[in-house]
């Protein structure tokens, strides 16, 4: 997959926003993903299991931001 400047610049104006406020977010715990601390299951994989924990929450952000966006989404279906 090509590089894409673009989205790396959007997951990091992303992961920014998470690294300030961290306690709004939760890892979902079957894909690593970052979702909002309200999820009951996660939207990518709908797993239940989240880490809460704010300092493991920034530094998930920002080795995501460091790489292109490897998941599948509903959007790529359409």
């Amino acid at each position: 997959m090509p590089a894409d400047p673009e989205g790396l610049h959007e997951r990091a104006r992303q992961a920014d926003k998470i690294v300030k406020n961290p306690s709004r977010y939760k890892i979902c715990q079957g894909c690593e993903s970052i979702v909002v601390a309200s999820a009951v299951t996660c939207p990518s994989c709908h797993s239940y299991r989240f880490d809460d924990n704010a300092q493991a929450v920034a530094e998930q952000a920002r080795r995501l931001a460091q790489r292109e966006r490897q998941s599948v989404l509903a959007i790529d279906f359409e």
